[in-house]
C-alpha cells in the first residue's frame, strides 16, 4: 500500500510539470511582437514561450515613447519588468496595465524580469 501512494505522488507531480510546462510553451506561436507607433507611440506586446518572454529581441526607435503589454500568458516574477538602462522597473499585474518610458540612447540593452529568470534584448535605433 505504501509503494502504491508513492507512485501516485510520483506520477501526479510527473502530470503537474508536464502541464505547466505545456502551458508555458502551448500555443505561444501566434505571439508577435507588435510594433506599432499609433500616436507616436511604440506598443510592444510580449508574451511567454519556452518559460522565456516571446518575442526575446524587440527594437523601437530612440525618443519615441514606449508602451509594452504583457499578454495574459506572462505570469509570476515575469510580471515584473526591468530595464535597468532606462530606469524601467515596473510590475504589470494583468494586460490592462501597460509599462511606459521613453528610451534616450541607442545600443543593445537587457530586459528581465525582477528573478532575472526571463530575460531578453532591446535594441534601440
Amino acid at each position: 500500500m505504501k509503494n502504491t501512494t508513492i507512485l501516485v505522488m510520483i506520477v501526479l507531480i510527473v502530470l503537474g510539470v508536464g502541464a505547466f510546462l505545456y502551458s508555458s510553451s502551448g500555443s505561444q506561436g501566434n505571439n508577435s511582437q507588435t510594433n506599432s507607433q499609433d500616436s507616436n507611440v511604440q506598443k510592444i506586446t510580449l508574451g511567454i514561450k519556452n518559460a522565456n518572454y516571446y518575442p526575446n529581441t524587440i527594437t523601437v526607435k530612440e525618443g519615441v515613447p514606449v508602451e509594452i503589454t504583457l499578454d495574459s500568458s506572462v505570469q509570476g516574477c515575469l510580471r515584473s519588468f526591468n530595464i535597468n538602462d532606462f530606469g524601467v522597473h515596473a510590475s504589470s499585474q494583468n494586460p490592462s496595465q501597460t509599462i511606459k518610458f521613453t528610451p534616450t540612447k541607442t545600443g543593445t540593452f537587457r530586459f528581465a524580469c525582477s528573478m532575472g529568470m526571463g530575460y531578453g534584448t532591446i535594441i534601440v535605433q
